[in-house]
C-alpha cells in the first residue's frame, strides 16, 4: 500500500455564489477550458504526486443525482484510479465532512478542496508526516494562513489574521503520511462534540495532530486560481488557456465558416460557428452554434445558440438561447433571452 495515494475531495456545499448555474449541476462540475474543474483539480494533482492514486472519494450532496456522480466516477477513471462517491446532507464543518470517507483514510491521503485550481513546479515529498500547499498573498487577513520557524516548518495555523502574522495563504489541499492519524484526530472531536464557530473544524484537528509531534512543511505553488464566483472562474478559464494554448483546442469535429479565431479558444465537438469573431479566451461546448457575433473573455457552455451578440466577460449554462444584444452576462441552464 505504502506506493498508493488515495484522495479525498469534499464537494457537498449547495454553490450558491454560482448561482443559477449549480440549481442544475454541482459547482466544481463546471467547466474550465472544456473540462470540468473537479477534473482539472485532480488533473493537476496527478502531475506532482509521485504516487500512483488508488481511490478518489468524493463526498456529494445527495441532491447532485446519479448524473454528477457518474461524471466524478468517470472523472477518477481518466488518471486510473478507482471514484467512490460519499454522502453528505448537512453541513457540520469540514471534519464532520471528510469523516464520510473515513474508510479512505489510510496511508498516504491528499484533502483537496473543488474550487481550487494551482499551477506548481514541486513534487510532493510524501516522507513527510504533512503538507499544507500555500501561496504569498499581497492580503493575508482574508485568508487562514500558515506561520512558519526558522527551519522552514510550520507552528501554526491562523484563520484570517487581523495584524501581520504570515503571507503564506492556505488554498485548500493537504497531503498526509498517515491519514489513519488525521482521521482519529477528526474522529475525536465528533465523539466528544468540540466544535468551533458551531462546527466541526478541519484546523483544530490538524492543531491537534501537530501537538501531538506530527511536523508539517508548506507546499509553495506558483499560481492558485479561483473558482468560487462567476468573475473568478472567467479569470481561470482565460490563465488555463494560457496555461495549455500549445495542446489541440479545437475539436477537428468544430465547424467554423468564415469567422476569425484569435487564440487561445477552446471549441468543443460539434461547434459551429459562423460570421463572428471568437477570442481571446473563450471556451464553446460541445453542439453550441455561434453566429454574427462577438465574443471575448467568456465561458459558452453545451447546446447553446447565440445569434449578433457582443459577449464579453460572460458565463452562459448549457440550452442558452441569446440574441441580439452587448451584455456582460451570467446566465444559467435553459435561459431565452
Amino acid at each position: 500500500n505504502f506506493y498508493l495515494m488515495n484522495i479525498i475531495i469534499p464537494m457537498a456545499g449547495l454553490g450558491k455564489r454560482l448561482r443559477p448555474h449549480t440549481l442544475t449541476t454541482a459547482k466544481p462540475l463546471l467547466p474550465i477550458a472544456g473540462k470540468p474543474i473537479v477534473h482539472r483539480l485532480v488533473e493537476d494533482i496527478a502531475r506532482v504526486c509521485p504516487e500512483k492514486i488508488k481511490n478518489i472519494g468524493f463526498i456529494v450532496h445527495p441532491k447532485f443525482g446519479k448524473a454528477v456522480e457518474d461524471d466524478l466516477i468517470d472523472v477518477a477513471k481518466a488518471v486510473g484510479a478507482e471514484g467512490k462517491i460519499y454522502y453528505q446532507e448537512e453541513a457540520k464543518g469540514i471534519s464532520h465532512a471528510l469523516l464520510f470517507a473515513k474508510e479512505l483514510f489510510e496511508g498516504k491521503v491528499i484533502v483537496a478542496f473543488a474550487d481550487t485550481l494551482f499551477r506548481a513546479d514541486f513534487k510532493l515529498n510524501t516522507k513527510l508526516d504533512g503538507t499544507i500547499w500555500v501561496q504569498k498573498v499581497e492580503n493575508p487577513s482574508q485568508f487562514g494562513v500558515v506561520k512558519l520557524n526558522a527551519k522552514g516548518e510550520i507552528t501554526e495555523l491562523v484563520e484570517k489574521p487581523s495584524t501581520f502574522v504570515s503571507d503564506l495563504a492556505i488554498i485548500g489541499i493537504y497531503f498526509f503520511k498517515e491519514g489513519e492519524r488525521l482521521r482519529a484526530e477528526m474522529q475525536y472531536l465528533l465523539d466528544n462534540d468540540i466544535k468551533e464557530k458551531g462546527e466541526y473544524q478541519f484546523t483544530t484537528a490538524l492543531e491537534n495532530m501537530k501537538k501531538k509531534g506530527a511536523l508539517f512543511v508548506p507546499g509553495e505553488v506558483q499560481e492558485w486560481l479561483d473558482c468560487g464566483n462567476k468573475e473568478n472562474m472567467i479569470q481561470t478559464n482565460q490563465r488555463y488557456l494560457e496555461f495549455i494554448k500549445d495542446q489541440k483546442l479545437i475539436s477537428a469535429k468544430a465547424n467554423v465558416i468564415n469567422s476569425v479565431i484569435i487564440a487561445p479558444v477552446f471549441l468543443d465537438e460539434d461547434v459551429t460557428i459562423e460570421n463572428s469573431v471568437i477570442g481571446p479566451h473563450v471556451s464553446v461546448g460541445s453542439g453550441t452554434k455561434i453566429k454574427d457575433s462577438r465574443i471575448s473573455n467568456s465561458i459558452i457552455q453545451k447546446s447553446c445558440k447565440v445569434t449578433e451578440a457582443t459577449l464579453k466577460g460572460s458565463l452562459l449554462g448549457n440550452f442558452v438561447n441569446f440574441e441580439g444584444k452587448s451584455a456582460n452576462l451570467d446566465l444559467g441552464d435553459f435561459s431565452t433571452i
